[in-house]
């Protein structure tokens, strides 16, 4: 699962034992004559001299190709805050995914930690756009352009966060949306073989959590199906939901989420 709500930034060594593929000197042997390899080491290097700092580093688990396997890198620049009132600041993160085996472009996602409830998430695709660079022709010029054009949208991305804390939601609406938010993480067959009390899923763990304002309503939704902190039925049995821990399907749920969320703002 994905670690948004760390402070203190990691070293390279730090990361090179949490992520080694990150240091992959030479591509893949079975790439095509045509792909440059660019270890996702250098994009780390010039992120720091571009003041983003990483705060987590992970990769997929591999048994074949590894070394190659995708990775994910989570930045954090420290001058880069947006304060809100009452100490509700929001901190901007750019998530970067790579691999060395010529199946990906750096790939950057923007995403947000709050710090009010220490809450991070990943804004979704159609409100956000990731940005991606091909290793072909790779500069720091280039890259230095990106994330300053990515840093200038931030703030439309909490503008639709602080909506979401004016928009109340009903009984009806509550439930509406946990399942809709349930179906991010199963697909459309699984969603027919499974019951899911709702209810469970919109019950706050923390005192600060309640409301029924979207925002809280999407805080406390957001926590547990990541978590798997809830029982489903399948059949005759009852099960309870694993934590997701693979990035991919992290992040995934977190930009449908933050998806399902933003047509409510926008109803």
């Amino acid at each position: 699962m994905l670690d948004l709500s760390k402070d203190s930034f990691l070293t390279n060594e730090q990361i090179k034992r949490i992520a080694p593929s990150v240091f992959t000197a030479t591509a893949a042997s079975n790439v095509s004559q045509h792909y440059t390899h660019i270890p996702t080491s250098v994009i780390v290097d010039d992120m720091k001299q571009l003041g983003w700092q990483v705060v987590d580093a992970k990769e997929v688990k591999a048994r074949k190709g590894v070394g190659f396997q995708k990775h994910l890198i989570v930045f954090r620049n420290p001058e880069v805050v947006i304060n809100g009132t009452d100490g509700d600041d929001v901190f901007p993160q750019i998530l970067l995914t790579n691999s060395h085996d010529g199946k990906n472009a750096f790939t950057f996602t923007a995403g947000l930690f709050r710090m009010v409830c220490e809450n991070g998430l990943v804004i979704s695709t159609e409100q956000f756009e990731d940005v991606k660079m091909r290793h072909l022709g790779y500069t720091f010029e280039e890259l230095q352009v990106k994330i300053r054009e990515m840093v200038e949208r931030l703030p439309l991305t909490v503008e639709s966060m602080n909506k979401m804390k004016s928009i109340q939601l009903d009984e009806k609406q509550a439930v509406e949306f946990a399942l809709k938010a349930l179906a991010t993480r199963f697909n459309e067959d699984e969603m027919k073989r499974i019951t899911v009390d709702a209810k469970e899923l919109l019950k706050p763990v923390r005192k600060e959590d309640e409301g029924s304002d979207l925002w809280s309503i999407f805080n406390v939704v957001q926590e547990k199906i990541l978590d798997g902190d809830f029982n489903y039925v399948a059949g005759n049995r009852s099960r309870k939901a694993r934590r997701i821990k693979n990035f991919n399907q992290d992040l995934k749920v977190n930009k449908e989420l933050f998806a399902v969320a933003a047509k409510y703002i926008a109803a």
